[in-house]
């Protein structure tokens, strides 16, 4: 059965590590899917944070659009997926890394990953997405 958009939009908000899903920028290639933390807010737009020069980030820029898919298989089978244009991109802050590493690591963690991935990982942009394409199931007790 489909999900109302409450339910969807607040499964979505819950913090699933996400199939982010786009054009491969490299010609003659499959689409690109990859796993990716991301943020979101029910009504709000959804962002996640990339390399600027990494393959999500160039085949992003270039598509203009991307999708996502969350899942999960207990108590039931349940996902959502969104499809929607880039509306915005910017150059990722300090805050918005802990902001999104404290979604999903244990408290603990969050100041030792920060300090590593602001140091090692490069430039990262922050891409957000207007939702404007979902699709969503709960299977109940399939």
């Amino acid at each position: 059965m489909p999900l109302t958009r409450e339910e969807r939009e607040q499964f979505l908000a819950e913090p699933h590590v996400a199939a982010l899903a786009v054009t491969s920028a490299k010609e003659g290639r499959a689409p690109l899917v990859v796993p990716i933390w991301y943020m979101y807010e029910p009504g709000g737009d959804l962002w996640i944070m990339t390399g600027r020069d990494s393959l999500k980030g160039i085949s992003i820029a270039a598509a203009g659009r991307f999708s996502m898919m969350v899942e999960r298989v207990t108590p039931t089978v349940r996902y959502v997926s969104v499809e929607g244009g880039v509306i915005m991109t910017r150059d990722a802050t300090r805050e918005q890394l802990v902001e999104i590493s404290s979604r999903y690591l244990p408290p603990e963690k969050v100041d030792g990953y920060v300090d590593f991935a602001w140091r090692e990982h490069g430039e990262q942009v922050v891409i957000h997405m207007r939702p404007e394409h979902w699709l969503s199931a709960d299977l109940g007790g399939a």
